[in-house]
């Protein structure tokens, strides 16, 4: 048994289909070839559980399964991480499954998302003391307008909140803001920072923000001044996940007592770890530090 805190994640979990060494990105009327192609498992929520099992936490899981057949495309890829999938639920046959589409060229990426369901299952304070959970991270702003009652619950079982933005053009500034209040640790990229900013949403909001920057690297906002550190130099096979791995990475440090600019040290090493395969998330090269 690890004796780092227990994390639970929540949010949903897609089929990634993964189109790599793009020359450049498709537009209406036009093809375009891939160098590369993949199946994986995805979502910022596995994605990061993934990783945090890794770096040696018990880590769990809620989520909807996709059902068949992209359920078994991604049984491997489930069965090799060591996470806790017991509170994760399977679609119903014939339900549309959440996939992505992900386009990696030349140092960016785009995606195409079908969202299908409920974000993850129903959830109370006896499921997250059941696996002794003290921190819950949600994988996306989406999933937390959509299911805020995870707030209380988690409070209720004594757990701090960490929440990734990912990229929702649909959302609100009131939905956000009433979504946001009670959050420990807030991750967006800073594509994120800049819409949310637009629409009156600053990231100065938070107690504690870890902005991540691509290949920039990564800047904190706490107490109200800036810590930023580069990136670690590697090379780029896809980028697909880096942000969700930077995630696990910070939030590890984070729960262990590390100050700040540690905490973004550990983020950008776990992000630079995982850009260097295919998918979001592979075995090799990941474990504990």
């Amino acid at each position: 048994m690890s004796d780092r805190p227990v994390v639970l994640s929540v949010g949903r979990l897609y089929c990634d289909l993964i189109f790599t060494d793009l020359p450049r990105m498709p537009t209406m009327g036009t093809e375009v070839y891939a160098g590369g192609f993949g199946v994986h498992a995805g979502g910022g929520a596995f994605i990061t559980a993934a990783h945090l099992a890794a770096l040696g936490h018990v880590s769990a899981l809620a989520a909807m399964l996709p059902p068949q057949p992209f359920g078994g495309l991604l049984t491997r890829d489930l069965a090799r991480t060591g996470i806790d999938l017991g509170l994760c639920h399977t679609q119903p046959a014939g339900d549309d499954p959440q996939v992505t589409v992900a386009l990696v060229g030349a140092g960016d990426r785009a995606f195409v998302s079908r969202r299908s369901g409920p974000a993850f299952p129903p959830l109370d304070v006896g499921d997250l003391r059941a696996i002794r959970a003290t921190h819950v991270h949600i994988g996306e702003l989406a999933t937390l307008i959509e299911r805020p009652d995870i707030i209380e619950v988690a409070r209720g079982a004594g757990a701090t909140i960490s929440l990734d933005c990912s990229w929702d053009e649909g959302l609100a500034a009131a939905d956000i803001f009433q979504a946001v209040a009670r959050v420990d640790l807030f991750l967006p990229n800073e594509t994120e920072v800049r819409h949310l900013d637009d629409i009156g949403v600053p990231a100065s909001l938070f107690p504690l923000t870890a902005i991540k920057q691509g290949a920039a690297g990564a800047t904190v906002l706490v107490d109200g001044a800036r810590i930023q550190l580069p990136a670690e130099p590697v090379t780029v096979v896809d980028t697909t996940g880096a942000g969700d791995a930077f995630n696990a990475g910070f939030i590890s440090a984070w729960l262990g007592g590390a100050p700040p600019e540690a905490c973004l040290r550990a983020g950008n090493a776990q992000g630079a770890r995982a850009i260097t395969r295919r998918g979001g998330f592979h075995a090799a090269g990941v474990g504990p530090q």
